[in-house]
């Protein structure tokens, strides 16, 4: 996407750009900006098409493909939410003999092209073509708190837990979250925790990040005053946030018995995160040892399937918590 950005920035373009795969945000933030900067305002009233997938025919986008700019060199055409468009497979031809006039970029988001059909196979060799993934979990306080210093912010640790664990993998959501923050912040440049609290919805002390902690510690009866306190707010954290979450987290304090504990910053390093990110997993690594983390990954995984109603007649989601958490809290 960067690359991308930064050619476009240069005015340097090609005839398609073909933006598929998982994670939409990125396709978002790139048909954004070719809709809003690749014209200037003069321009883009002649010479700017948008389409949706779902409502457009493929002949009336290829029409506007083939159509010569008017005042101006270029002519940009953009054809959003591709994935939802009958008979996509007809832009083949077109995909085949662009129009070098013509800049046309795709958003075809939360899947990927056929890779066996013509114009999935033609779409590497004739396209600039960009796949997004979803940005790892283990990855996402990194990525949130890139984003957060690009807006000229700051953020402590804690802060930026509260914000990754309460949303998740949800970029888009994040961003909008961020900017929502940042306007409050007035002047202020540092969000601290009763902004994320004040404006996002947080608590800072019933949060997803703060079970995390009571768990690492086994402080049982810290844990079920969070887990009572996401029962009378359903909406804080739902289990389907929480379990994930905490599999996860033991996930990542899994993988440090592969490495030598005694060095934070070797450690963070080998694991690709943040010094401060390994802080709690280094507490549950040496309260819960190896086989206790073996053992909480296995009763996470079982208690995920009992939440979606595998082997489970029904039992509310506080009730699977707390008995989740006297199970990981409990001597081998």
């Amino acid at each position: 996407m960067d690359t991308i950005l930064a050619e476009w920035k240069k005015k340097s373009f090609q005839p398609i750009y073909w933006l598929e795969g998982e994670e939409g945000y990125f396709i978002d933030i790139l048909t954004h900006y070719a809709e809003h900067h690749l014209l200037s305002a003069e321009e883009a009233s002649f010479n700017l098409s948008v389409f949706y997938g779902k409502d457009a025919a493929w002949s009336d986008v290829i029409n506007a493909c083939r159509k010569y700019p008017m005042f101006s060199d270029k002519q940009v055409v953009i054809l959003k939410e591709a994935q939802h468009m009958r008979d996509i497979e007809k832009l083949e031809p077109y995909v085949e003999q662009p129009q070098p006039s013509t800049i046309f970029i795709v958003g075809f988001k939360e899947k990927k092209m056929d890779g066996r059909s013509k114009l999935g196979k033609m779409l590497p060799k004739k396209t600039v073509h960009l796949v997004t993934k979803k940005v790892p979990d283990y990855q996402l306080a990194e990525w949130t708190s890139q984003l957060i210093h690009q807006k000229g912010l700051l953020i402590s640790p804690t802060g930026l837990s509260m914000i990754t664990d309460h949303i998740g993998n949800d970029l888009s959501r994040i961003s909008n979250e961020i900017d929502k923050l940042a306007v409050n912040l007035g002047d202020r440049k540092e969000i601290r925790e009763a902004d994320v609290e004040t404006y996002i919805g947080v608590s800072r002390e019933f949060n997803v990040f703060e079970l995390q902690v009571a768990i690492a510690r086994k402080e049982i009866h810290k844990a079920i005053r969070i887990i009572e306190y996401f029962e009378q707010n359903p909406k804080a954290a739902p289990i389907q946030l929480i379990i994930p979450s905490l599999y996860s987290f033991f996930s990542k304090t899994y993988m440090m018995f592969s490495y030598p504990m005694n060095d934070e910053r070797a450690l963070a390093s080998a694991m690709g995160v943040q010094p401060f990110q390994l802080r709690d997993s280094l507490v549950a690594a040496k309260t819960y040892g190896f086989q206790g983390v073996e053992r909480a990954i296995l009763l996470l995984h079982h208690y995920n399937l009992r939440s979606i109603g595998i082997h489970d007649a029904g039992t509310a989601d506080a009730s699977l918590m707390k008995e989740l958490l006297v199970k990981l809290t409990s001597p081998l």
